[in-house]
Order: C-alpha cells, then structure tokens, then sequence
C-alpha cells in the first residue's frame, strides 16, 4: 500500500491531489508512515519504526496507523495492493 503515484507530496508534509484539486497536510509522524509506506515496508516494520523514535506504544501506534490509512482510504489517496 502506497500512495497513488500522481499524488504530489512535499519535503514539508503538504499533499496534493491534482485529479481533485484536495490538498492536505501531514504531520511529522504521519509523513514518517507514508515515507515507510511508499518504500513498501509492511505494518511491522512501519510499527517498530514509528514506536522506537517516537513517544507512542504499539496499541496505540496501530489505533493511529489504522485511522490515519482510513482518511487515506475515504479521500482516494491510497494505492491498494493487489
């Protein structure tokens, strides 16, 4: 899972869909799991990553994690693994 590949995405965290004209903004751990993302790491990697640089246990992480790929999902932003 990654995102569409014509979805624009900035050094700073700012997303841009040109086929909607939506644009959006990431915060620092959220441009951390589309960067893991899109390197096509898997949920344990992303995990293990997100919860050793920052101040979050894995229960938590995953409630975020799965939130977060929710808006994803409900804007079209996502590239689904088939």
């Amino acid at each position: 899972m990654r995102l569409k590949k014509n979805i624009a995405l900035s050094e700073s965290g700012f997303v841009f869909d040109p086929s909607t004209g939506d644009s959006y903004s990431l915060n620092e751990q959220a441009q951390e799991i589309v960067k893991l993302m899109n390197e096509n790491k898997s949920l344990d990697e992303i995990s293990d990553h997100i919860t050793a640089i920052y101040e979050i246990d894995k229960p938590g992480f995953e409630k975020y994690y799965y939130d977060f790929i929710g808006m994803l999902r409900q804007n079209q932003l996502l590239e689904e693994d088939e």
